[in-house]
């Protein structure tokens, strides 16, 4: 069975991300673990701690990732690179209070410093963190290559991974949106099987571990990060058939990061076409 899930929020309690994943009867979700939009937060209570492991528990199978805050940039410099090493340390810990295996993060952005040293800075920031805190696994994700950001050819992910010394703490995740984007076409079986070659070729599929499963509302190799329902941007549903009828990738969970109404029926609405889909 293919495992399909959501980002969900956790507002009002961490918990509650997990009771609506049980309501929508899905096999993932994906939360953040704090305010994105901060740098520091309050700790977890015992109380919210107890509540959100009792919830996984009523959920049996469920798979839970975390994704980390926007702030946190790897390949920065300054105060902003030490508190983005402070802040992804901390979610590290917290994704372990809460049993959570893998937290998904954006390599980052180099500014005006070019890739190279954005790649380096990246790998070394990971070294730095990795050499204090190896309770959690570290998923990278795949980037549109929008602005300065990095990690936006399969290549440049191979060399991050490549030049850390923890390449057994880090993984894959595939956002289709991003590599889309990113100019690797996904919307035929054609381009979509020479896509996934060359995923396979650089990165191999093994460290494959999450894909974000998002349409695109710009163009193949736009560059720029606009995630759309399924089915009605770029990348449509001839394109998403192919992902989810990928045989090499039924056992990696997916997760939905398309746009939310005010209530569930955006979710509703894409789990729906997902399954449809689902042959």
């Amino acid at each position: 069975m293919h495992i399909i899930g959501i980002h969900l929020s956790i507002s009002g309690g961490l918990h509650l991300a997990l009771e609506k994943a049980k309501k929508l009867d899905v096999q993932a979700v994906q939360i953040f673990l704090k305010n994105t939009n901060r740098w520091n937060s309050k700790p977890y209570s015992d109380d919210a701690i107890k509540k959100f492991l009792a919830v996984r528990l009523s959920v049996p199978g469920l798979r839970i990732f975390a994704h980390a805050g926007y702030l946190v940039n790897l390949a920065g410099s300054g105060e902003k690179h030490k508190k983005s090493i402070n802040s992804l340390s901390d979610e590290m810990n917290r994704a372990a209070e809460l049993g959570i295996e893998y937290v998904v993060l954006h390599p980052g952005s180099h500014g005006a410093n070019g890739n190279h040293y954005g790649i380096e800075r990246a790998a070394d920031t990971l070294n730095r963190i990795f050499d204090k805190n190896q309770k959690t696994k570290i998923l990278l994700e795949t980037t549109a290559g929008q602005g300065s950001s990095i990690g936006y050819r399969f290549d440049q992910l191979r060399t991050i991974i490549d030049k850390t010394s923890y390449s057994n703490m880090l993984g894959i995740c595939l956002d289709t949106c991003h590599v889309f984007a990113a100019g690797y076409d996904i919307t035929t079986k054609k381009t979509y099987s020479a896509t996934m070659a060359e995923f396979n070729d650089i990165l191999g599929i093994k460290i494959l571990k999450l894909i974000h499963v998002n349409d695109s509302k710009r163009e193949c190799g736009s560059r720029i990060d606009r995630h759309e329902h399924i089915g009605k941007g770029y990348i449509g549903t001839r394109g998403f058939a192919c992902i989810l009828n990928d045989p090499k990738l039924k056992a990696i969970p997916m997760i939905l990061e398309t746009p939310k109404f005010d209530d569930d029926e955006a979710d509703k609405m894409n789990l729906k076409k997902i399954r449809s889909l689902l042959r």
